[in-house]
């Protein structure tokens, strides 16, 4: 029996994971993650420059991930405003998930400086979901796209807040209530 071990660089990336969400990125010494990928020193070095391409590649994945859950979540919709509400049932499945510590981004982005790639990385996402949120709002032609887009935002950075600050899973069902009548009250373009 053949058995493939996993490359160092997935290694350093897992543990990364794991260690960065739970305890933190600068809390979590890259001996630790060292230790934890069973890799040698030179390994982290090869792979990655150093720590901060370390938390950028572990941030990027936390991206893909969410990225791919909206889309699942999307799978299947043809009206915008189910694919904007479908944005809160993803929300609630990671929020519902086992190990659950908020987000990833805003957590990393807690400890970081301005600039810097945890700040970077936490732009990229935001940049990206708002983008999504406002093409959505333009496709159900609401009169004020923009508008209706800065409160499906708000409703979904306070769902994301009260679900870990707060400890209230159930913050993401009433957000996307709220969204509902949102999307239900807000004028179309004639």
């Amino acid at each position: 029996m053949v058995t493939t071990r996993v490359p160092a660089r997935q290694r350093l990336l897992d543990a990364a994971d794991k260690l960065f969400y739970s305890e933190g990125v600068h809390t979590v010494g890259i001996d630790r993650v060292i230790e934890e990928a069973g890799v040698a020193k030179g390994s982290l070095f090869y792979n990655f420059s150093g720590k901060d391409e370390l938390i950028s590649a572990y941030l990027a994945g936390r991206d893909q991930q969410r990225r791919e859950r909206i889309a699942r979540h999307q799978a299947g919709l043809d009206e915008p405003t189910a694919k904007l509400l479908a944005i809160f049932d993803s929300l609630h499945e990671a929020v519902t998930s086992p190990g659950y510590k908020g987000c990833p981004f805003a957590n990393a982005n807690a400890e970081a400086l301005p600039g810097s790639v945890e700040a970077e990385a936490l732009k990229t996402f935001r940049d990206w979901l708002s983008d999504a949120i406002l093409l959505l709002c333009e496709e159900a032609r609401f009169a004020d796209p923009a508008d209706v887009a800065a409160r499906i935002r708000l409703l979904y950075d306070g769902a994301v807040s009260n679900s870990h600050l707060d400890a209230q899973p159930g913050a993401v069902r009433l957000a996307k209530e709220l969204a509902s009548m949102v999307l239900e009250n807000s004028p179309r373009a004639v």
